[in-house]
C-alpha cells in the first residue's frame, strides 16, 4: 500500500474514531475513504471501516470509564441484545449480493444522514411518549444493533435517543454507553467478517491505529467540547457525501 494511501487513511480514521466518541459518524469518514481512496468493493469497505473503527470504540469507552460506571445497571441486558444484533446485521450484510449492496450505498448514507439530521426531533418525539420499561427499550437497541451490524451510519445518535428514555441526562453519560454498546455491536460484526474473509487487513491494521488515537483523545477532550457543532458538521459532511454518491451511482 503506497505511503500516501497509507497517511490519508490513518487521518480519515483518526477524525472517524474521535467524531465517533463525541457525537457519532465516524462512518461517513472511514467508509467512504476505503470506496475512493483505495478502490475496495463496498462490502469489502463495510467490513474493513467496521475493523478499523472498534478500536476507536474500545479506547472512547475507557476513556468514559468514569461516565460508564454510572450505567452499569442498563450495559449487561442492553449489551447481549447488541451483540445478537451485530452478528445478525453482519449477516444480512454477507447475504446481499455485492452488485445489490453497491446500488444500497447510496440509499444507506441517505438513511443515515437523515437519522442524524432529525435525531433532535426524534428525541423529543420519543420523549413524549413517556419513559417505556428497559425491556421496549432492549427491544429497540437489537432493532439499532442490527442496523449496526448491516451498515452503522447514524447508529450512535440514535441510540442516544433511545437512552434519553431511561433517564440519564448527562450527555457523557449517555456516550458511554453509547460508546460500549457501539463496540459490542461491532464485536460481533467484525468477528463475522473476519470469519467470511472480507476484511483488507492492510488497510484495516492502518486505520485501526488512526481510530485507538481519535477516539481516547475526544474522549479525554469531550468535556471541553461542543458536541453540537460537531454534529450539524457531520450532517452538512452527510448530506454532502449522500448527494455525490447518488451523483455516481445513478448518474
Amino acid at each position: 500500500m503506497p505511503l500516501a494511501e497509507s497517511l490519508s487513511l490513518f487521518a480519515v480514521a483518526l477524525m472517524g474514531g474521535g467524531i465517533n466518541a463525541v457525537a457519532g459518524g465516524g462512518s461517513f469518514f472511514t467508509f467512504p475513504a476505503l470506496l475512493l481512496v483505495s478502490r475496495v468493493s463496498a462490502i469489502v469497505a463495510n467490513a474493513t471501516s467496521t475493523v478499523a473503527l472498534w478500536p476507536g470504540s474500545v479506547s472512547a469507552t475507557y476513556g468514559y470509564r468514569r461516565e460508564l460506571w454510572s450505567q452499569r445497571h442498563l450495559l449487561v441486558p442492553l449489551g447481549v441484545v447488541s451483540l445478537l444484533g451485530g452478528v445478525l446485521g453482519a449477516l444480512l450484510v454477507l447475504w446481499t449480493p455485492a452488485p445489490l449492496f453497491e446500488r444500497l450505498v447510496p440509499f444507506l448514507l441517505l438513511a443515515a444522514t437523515l437519522l442524524f439530521t432529525f435525531s433532535a426531533q426524534l428525541r423529543e418525539k420519543l420523549e413524549r411518549l413517556g419513559r417505556p420499561g428497559l425491556p421496549v427499550v432492549a427491544v429497540a437497541q437489537l432493532a439499532i444493533a442490527v442496523y449496526g451490524g448491516y451498515f452503522g451510519g447514524g447508529m450512535g445518535l440514535v441510540m442516544l435517543a433511545v437512552f434519553a428514555l431511561l433517564g440519564p441526562k448527562d450527555l457523557n453519560a449517555m456516550n458511554a454507553l453509547k460508546s460500549a454498546l457501539g463496540a459490542a455491536i461491532n464485536l460481533t460484526a467484525l468477528a463475522t467478517f473476519i470469519f467470511a474473509g472480507v476484511v483488507d487487513w492492510p488497510r484495516a491494521l492502518v486505520m485501526a491505529a488512526g481510530s485507538v488515537a481519535g477516539g481516547f483523545l475526544a474522549a479525554a477532550t469531550a468535556r471541553r467540547l461542543d458536541a453540537r457543532k460537531v454534529r450539524r458538521a457531520v450532517v452538512v459532511f452527510g448530506w454532502a457525501l449522500t448527494a455525490a454518491f447518488f451523483v455516481k451511482t445513478f448518474g
